[in-house]
């Protein structure tokens, strides 16, 4: 039964993954390379940077993802090499969040527009702030 299940949720990824547009495969792949082991917590909260920037910015979802050495999970890749994060468990809900990302809640990571990961070395841009918040292993900063 359990594999079953398993086979199910696979191929229900798979097919959520075959009807998404390119931004939502970007920023669902941006979701999940950043937070997969974060919880559905951990990645709303990367979600609600991601649509913060966008607003701040003007750009698409997909365009803030994709900027030069903002997500590291872009450095250097291309679409094709990653697309297969969207056949992960937590994918569904990646998925969900990257098709809703205009639609966001915001206000649970305050607003923030920059995060990093708590096991790092801070980023130049993090010294002498305060994070707005911290959710699983990020730290979440208002710049």
């Amino acid at each position: 039964m359990k594999i079953l299940f398993s086979i199910f949720i696979l191929l229900s990824a798979s097919l959520h993954a075959a009807q998404l547009t390119e931004q939502e495969q970007v920023v669902a792949i941006t979701i999940l390379a950043e937070a997969r082991g974060e919880g559905q917590d951990g990645m709303g909260a990367v979600a609600a940077v991601i649509s913060q920037r966008s607003v701040e910015k003007n750009k698409t979802a997909k365009n803030i993802c994709l900027e030069k050495y903002q997500f590291s999970c872009w450095n250097n890749k291309k679409i094709n090499q990653l697309t297969y994060l969207l056949k992960l468990p937590q994918a569904e809900f990646a998925i969900y969040l990257a098709k809703n990302i205009d639609n966001i809640d915001r206000s649970k990571v305050g607003y923030a527009n920059h995060y990093y990961a708590s096991y790092i070395k801070p980023p130049y841009w993090a010294k002498g702030k305060t994070p707005v918040s911290k959710i699983g292993k990020h730290l979440f900063f208002k710049l």
